[in-house]
């Protein structure tokens, strides 16, 4: 069973602990203090005369910041408590905790007041995979300070433990004893403080080299509140959308990564508990889904991705000249180098993504300079498509892990073993060209033809560039259509075969523009047929295929960055009113999970369950899922820039009612927008026949779309 968890963060640091604050990693789940990929404490359990501490309440302050109310004993029938106790925690290079306990009763009392603390310095991949330390723990205390150390040859970590008040300190933990005379309270504040030991001396985590990506900064009240001014204000009717907006501002400012590459700028880390770390491909993403709210975002993104981009072959680590990095982890495992992650390139996408993400900045803020800068990084990115992803020969991005021992099987977004598959459920040899993988291509030779010959001044390359789109979307329309299904493969095989499975990919075709424009009827009406649409969102895998599962990782779950990307598709070929169905679906998918949308959920039909049931192991809160809600609202407003100008031509579900999103920031400056839900989006039932379902789509073609009137207000 799930319990639950609170999670605190800020930086590169994070806290997982139960809803009382305590901390016991000899449970199943993954709990402690984090940093740097590394547990920093895996037990901090508080306890009052022996006794453990029930929660009355938990306050999420702030990301940074929550509040435990407390009462002795862990009974199961409550008798009025005459001690309470608020446990206050700040996350900050480490964390400081104020312990208070107040006496309510008329007699004094005398407490031992015991905080058993240990730490066993994990490796985030250790704790994933069950596997055991290899060097030596410690511990001692020192004046007045508690110290757990590791050490591996000449990596080495430690942790200290101080205590503002009066304490006995052990090896295993902290005592004070106090007496508490009535209607009194006491409080200590503890501090625990992880530290990299280097050879000139032990560094905090607010003093780390660059190499380690920046510290982990205190965060404040002033900086969260600027955060939430620079992002446009949300007035709408809807109490679902803004609170999920709210949500997601706030997760993604936890979520920030410091960048070694830009000073002061930060990127999304991917998620947590398990991806709070670099990773190319959710940070792209994450940035494209934020660019009208944060597009700071996206430019620490490109410089961070860009500094790490490939510069070798290195067939441990995946590293081809020009490819983007996929993921970058500082811990032991990597150190040693038993992962690759140090950094690790095995990613098929993240290096068009860069290209399209570099030109998608421009297009909001017209930073010119900025694509002048990264002309390089952006041309080897392109050259890397054709010189090195053409696995298969055949002119499709393709990959094949090089790394047998720790290397990705799949290297497209859906990640895990048993993504690719046939629909009788056999799997695909290697190596593999995924359907969107495709789209990515084109997008980016498309877009780069445009930087090229508006920045770059050469028309040459820009020529060859769209040439090679040209191509590539013809051979793509005729190798990956499956006629008798109508819809697109999910991937090539090694030997050109047509992978059948129906899955959520093709939405991602419709994002790039690489489906021919009379084939996008029939795309949408498979993403929306029961079959792959739950009453949520779109299933990464139909409900026909043989790997399908509701609860399985990619083959059946719901994942609301898959369906914000499907609806951008989908608006983008006119069809409006699928597009809306989807946001509006997430929207109320999100206030299950309080305004909070979750990696994933399960992909069982809405009208089985009535409620989105949660994936046992999602990262909550993760980028793109955070990232989400703002692309949905960017496509049910139609927002788009033309030149100098934003376009809004809104098309909302009537659920929505009136909305106003105010002071869009991007090369205009500063514009407001405005729409009011006036559509029904409900969906055909299931008994509908699939062609009256197709015909009802193919009619809502981009040309004859009922369009409104633009809605632009300039400052």
């Amino acid at each position: 069973m799930k319990p639950p968890l609170v999670n605190v963060l800020n930086g590169t640091t994070f806290v997982v602990s139960d809803t009382g604050g305590d901390i016991d990693a000899a449970g199943p789940h993954p709990v402690g203090l984090f940093a740097i990929d590394t547990r920093f404490l895996s037990k901090w359990i508080l306890s009052i005369n022996g006794e453990r501490l029930t929660a009355l309440s938990t306050d999420d302050l702030r990301y940074f910041e929550t509040r435990f109310f407390l009462v002795p004993g862990t009974g199961t029938v409550y008798v009025d408590a005459k001690l309470s106790v608020i446990r206050q925690r700040a996350v900050a290079n480490g964390f400081r905790e104020k312990i208070t306990i107040f006496n309510h009763g008329a007699r004094s009392v005398d407490l031992s007041i015991r905080v058993d603390a240990a730490a066993d310095f994990a490796d985030s991949f250790e704790i994933k995979d069950l596997l055991p330390k290899k060097g030596s723990h410690y511990q001692c205390v020192a004046e007045d300070t508690l110290v757990f150390g590791y050490r591996r040859e000449a990596f080495r970590r430690e942790t200290a433990i101080s205590a503002s008040m009066p304490a006995e300190l052990d090896e295993h933990g902290l005592t004070f004893t106090v007496r508490l005379e009535p209607r009194q309270d006491w409080s200590t504040e503890l501090r625990v403080e992880p530290l990299v030991v280097l050879s000139e001396g032990k560094v905090s985590l607010a003093t780390l080299p660059d190499i380690y990506g920046g510290g982990s900064g205190p965060e404040s009240y002033e900086s969260l509140d600027s955060w939430f001014h620079e992002a446009p204000h949300v007035r709408c009717e809807y109490a679902p959308l803004t609170t999920t907006y709210r949500r997601s501002l706030i997760d993604l400012a936890a979520l920030r990564f410091p960048s070694a590459a830009l000073d002061g700028g930060s990127l999304p880390a991917a998620g947590l508990p398990w991806f709070m770390a670099i990773f190319g491909r959710d940070s792209i993403f994450t940035s494209l889904q934020a660019l009208p709210f944060l597009p700071q975002l996206a430019v620490s993104t490109l410089h961070e991705l860009g500094l790490r981009q490939g510069t070798r072959t290195d067939d441990f680590r995946e590293e081809d000249p020009g490819r983007i990095i996929h993921e970058l982890r500082m811990g032991e495992m990597a150190a040693f180098e038993e992962r690759p992650q140090s950094p690790y390139y095995g990613s098929a996408d993240a290096t068009p993504l860069f290209v399209v993400l570099l030109d998608e900045y421009e297009r909001w803020t017209g930073d010119a300079q900025l694509v002048r800068d990264f002309e390089f990084e952006a041309r080897a990115a392109l050259n890397w498509i054709d010189q090195y992803a053409d696995l298969m020969g055949l002119g499709y991005l393709a990959y094949r892990r090089r790394n047998e021992s720790s290397g990705l099987e799949n290297q497209c977004w859906k990640d895990s073993w048993d993504s690719i598959s046939y629909r009788d459920g056999h799997l695909p040899g290697f190596p593999r060209a995924t359907c969107e993988l495709q789209g990515y291509a084109y997008d980016a030779k498309m877009r780069g033809a445009r930087l090229a010959r508006l920045f770059w001044n050469d028309a040459l390359y820009a020529d060859l560039l769209e040439r090679q789109a040209g191509e590539l979307k013809e051979r793509f329309n005729r190798d990956f259509w499956i006629e008798s299904e109508g819809y697109y493969a999910l991937a090539l095989d090694a030997d050109g075969t047509k992978v059948d499975a129906l899955s959520s990919n093709i939405g991602h075709l419709l994002w790039s523009g690489i489906v021919d424009d009379c084939r996008a009827g029939e795309v949408v009406r498979h993403l929306m047929d029961p079959q792959l649409y739950s009453g949520w969102g779109v299933r990464t895998l139909s409900l026909r295929d043989e790997r399908y599962n509701p609860i399985g990782y990619h083959v059946g779950t719901v994942w609301p960055f898959d369906n914000s990307i499907i609806a951008w598709g989908m608006r983008r070929y006119g069809f409006r009113h699928e597009a809306a169905v989807l946001a509006e679906g997430m929207f109320e998918a999100a206030s299950f999970f309080g305004g909070r949308l979750p990696e994933a959920f399960a992909g069982y039909d809405r009208n089985l369950t009535k409620f989105p049931v949660e994936y046992p192991t999602a990262c909550i809160p993760q980028a793109w899922s955070a990232g989400a809600p703002l692309l949905f609202m960017r496509t049910m407003l139609g927002l788009e820039p033309s030149g100098d100008h934003l376009v809004v031509d809104p098309f909302l579900p009537e659920t929505i009612g009136q909305i106003e999103l105010l002071d869009i920031p991007g090369r205009w400056g500063h514009i407001d927008a405005f729409g009011r839900g006036r559509h029904p989006v409900e969906c055909a039932p299931e008994n509908v026949p699939l062609s009256e379902r197709l015909s009802a789509i193919v009619d809502q073609t981009p040309a004859t779309a009922a369009a409104e009137t633009p809605n632009l207000r300039h400052p």
